[in-house]
């Protein structure tokens, strides 16, 4: 007797947590919605979260707030995420590093992805791309992998930071074919294409929206994508796979969650506004200027991903001694 009072007691509290959410849903949003990016202006979770609060604002009427929360690898940004009210109304727009390596390449992390997060969707899909200044005598992948087996941890290649996902693709170009190269890290995407352009360095792995800009003077040359697959963007770069590096595959990507204990009709609500807007031709001509694609996906697909490419950058972190205190 008492078991079934107990139980009819759960399934009643459950009821009512599903009504109020339900109730909620209905309502959501009724007033500004903040998208926290974790970096500054300019990068691809800001842009992110601006192409789709502009049109979340569109759709529903309510504005919706883009904040930049730049700083600690991110942690300040994901953090007033996960510390914020489970209502929907705080929401990140976070990166690959982010999500599936800070974590492994920090021994303390102040957010766990899994508990404190729910996946929505992802965003955007951005690939990386190994490049060289113009004047530099690398034309080739092969040129590079020949210069940094003759002088090994002499041949210096930039990134936007140490851990970012770009010094991810160099480190396992250099595990599959032997090539030890010197790294350079810059606070950011910006400054390392810069650097690259104006010959402070000769080498870097950067976005493709950081080195389009530098295409069209002359002054950088892509040598290949980091991807296993070649790009819209540029159908004539080959990939690292093609021009000797096995397996490796790394892009930037963005993606979209809540807190965790927000409703899951707000949940289904904001996964539905989203993914229609990024299929939306006009959303994805704005992220191909980039170089992006956008990349709805269900949060089962979010999650399996992250999984995925944890499993695998936590090797390449392991291999190649990567440490950041």
């Amino acid at each position: 007797m008492r078991r079934t009072a107990v139980r009819t007691l759960l399934l009643f509290s459950l009821a009512i947590a599903l009504a109020n959410g339900s109730a909620q849903a209905q309502t959501y949003p009724s007033r500004p919605i903040h998208l926290i990016a974790p970096y500054a202006p300019g990068g691809i979770a800001d842009i992110a979260a601006r192409l789709i609060g502009q049109k979340l604002t569109e759709a529903w009427g309510q504005q919706v707030v883009v904040e930049n929360r730049p700083g600690a690898n991110g942690f300040l940004g994901v953090t007033a995420v996960t510390r914020a009210p489970p209502d929907g109304y705080t929401l990140l727009i976070a990166t690959t590093g982010d999500v599936t390596i800070n974590p492994i390449l920090f021994k303390r992390t102040p957010y766990d992805v899994g508990h404190d997060l729910i996946p929505i969707t992802m965003l955007s899909d951005t690939p990386t791309v190994l490049a060289a200044n113009a004047a530099s005598p690398y034309r080739t992948v092969a040129d590079v992998i020949a210069a940094a087996k003759k002088n090994p941890g002499n041949i210096a290649i930039g990134s936007p930071g140490i851990g970012s996902v770009n010094q991810l693709a160099f480190e396992w170009m250099g595990l599959g074919t032997g090539a030890k190269l010197l790294h350079v890290p810059y606070k950011g995407g910006a400054p390392a294409a810069t650097a690259l352009a104006g010959g402070e360095i000769q080498l870097a792995v950067l976005a493709t929206s950081s080195v389009a800009p530098f295409l069209q003077n002359n002054r950088v040359r892509v040598l290949a994508l980091t991807t296993a697959k070649r790009s819209t963007y540029n159908p004539e770069w080959p990939t690292l796979q093609e021009s000797g590096a096995p397996d490796v595959d790394v892009s930037n990507w963005t993606a979209l969650f809540a807190p965790a204990g927000t409703p899951q009709p707000i949940i289904d609500k904001l996964h539905q506004a989203v993914t229609e807007i990024l299929k939306m031709p006009d959303i994805q001509q704005r992220f191909a200027a980039g170089g992006a694609v956008t990349v709805p996906t269900t949060a089962a697909e979010l999650e399996a991903r992250i999984k995925r490419e944890t499993a695998a950058f936590r090797i390449i972190v392991d291999k190649a001694n990567i440490h950041v205190e």
